[in-house]
């Protein structure tokens, strides 16, 4: 690839920092090797017509390299792996499982993870999300069981680090504001291993420091 642009927040709110879909587009370039630029933009720049033309929904990563642009980061992982042997095994029925375990993270694990995010930081003072809450809770708990029981004396989600490990710990990010993960230690000590990845780590870092740079002045 030659110039890689990826698109992200200039400031998010606390609770957001560290979970922006950014970061695990910037962590798969940084443990592809990948130089890249960063595009900082602001909530209002995502109705614009010129931004709805990189991302049709008007959300945070647009990615763009050799002049052409992709949308969703998944597929934007995705697309970075499918020509780095670090990130996607060079077999195809290592790619095959790497795809799936893709898919797992964002169609499986996700969605139970961000009802429950929505409900604990978004609509928490709504009479409804609290009656909810313990049903979504269950419902992380169920996914967080079977994932446990898959990495019991593995250290990655196949036999080495892949793309999969990096949706699937962003994904698992979602949880931060609980002791969810605590309660599965086999997923916690996964987490943080993954985490502990130098790639992660820049990453993160330059994310942390864009919005630092960025930050509201207090009145």
């Amino acid at each position: 690839m030659d110039k890689i642009t990826v698109t992200a927040f200039r400031w998010v709110p606390p609770f957001a920092q560290g979970l922006v879909r950014d970061l695990r587009v910037r962590w798969a370039l940084e443990e592809a090797g990948l130089p890249y630029e960063v595009e900082l933009i602001d909530p209002g720049d995502l109705r614009s017509h010129a931004y709805r033309q990189k991302h049709p929904f008007g959300l945070v990563p647009a990615f763009e390299a050799d002049g052409r642009g992709l949308f969703e980061s998944g597929a934007i992982v995705h697309h970075i792996a499918a020509d780095c042997e670090a990130l996607m095994p060079a077999d195809r029925h290592g790619r095959a499982n790497t795809v799936a375990w893709m898919f797992a993270a964002l169609n499986t694990v996700e969605p139970p993870i961000q009802n429950l995010f929505a409900i604990d930081l978004l609509q928490s003072e709504e009479q409804w999300a609290k009656l909810r809450r313990p049903g979504a809770v269950d419902a992380v708990k169920v996914r967080l069981g079977a994932l446990s029981a898959w990495l019991d004396g593995r250290d990655y989600l196949l036999d080495r680090f892949t793309v999969a490990d990096v949706l699937m710990t962003t994904v698992l990010s979602f949880l931060r504001h609980t002791d969810l993960l605590a309660e599965f230690p086999v997923v916690d000590a996964y987490v943080k291993r993954c985490e502990a990845r130098p790639a992660f780590r820049k990453a993160l870092r330059e994310q942390m420091a864009d919005y630092a740079r960025n930050a509201p002045v207090a009145a």
